[in-house]
């Protein structure tokens, strides 16, 4: 398996879960203190930590400590290779599904002419 197929594995399953996936969204609107991400959830902060921990172990997010506060970014290129991954799998399923419309409209044509 090449690099980049594991990292794109690493992202998929960071995003698995429906608490990083919360976190991923509201780091787009800029970068986040620990302690304002975990308000939301209804979990401990070890739990919560573990969720950061995932989340920076695949890339998709970047942490730094000044002083006593630690503050989650978002890193925008697991996310950019993953939407290019999807994008491919919907070109390929497209043109699949569109031939298999094509062959569908033929049969049908064929079942009609006498």
């Amino acid at each position: 398996m090449n690099p980049a197929d594991t990292a794109l594995d690493g992202t998929f399953r960071a995003l698995a879960d429906p608490t990083r996936r919360a976190v991923v969204q509201a780091l787009v609107r800029g970068p986040t203190s620990v302690s304002e991400l975990a308000r939301p959830f209804a979990m401990a902060m070890p739990s919560f930590l573990q969720h950061l921990r995932v989340l920076e172990a695949s890339g998709l997010i970047a942490t730094r400590k000044v002083g006593r506060v630690r503050t989650c970014s978002l890193r925008a290129e697991p996310l950019a290779a993953a939407g290019q991954w999807l994008d491919g799998q919907r070109t390929l399923w497209t043109q699949r599904l569109d031939q298999l419309d094509g062959l569908l409209l033929a049969l049908k044509n064929q079942e009609e002419t006498p």
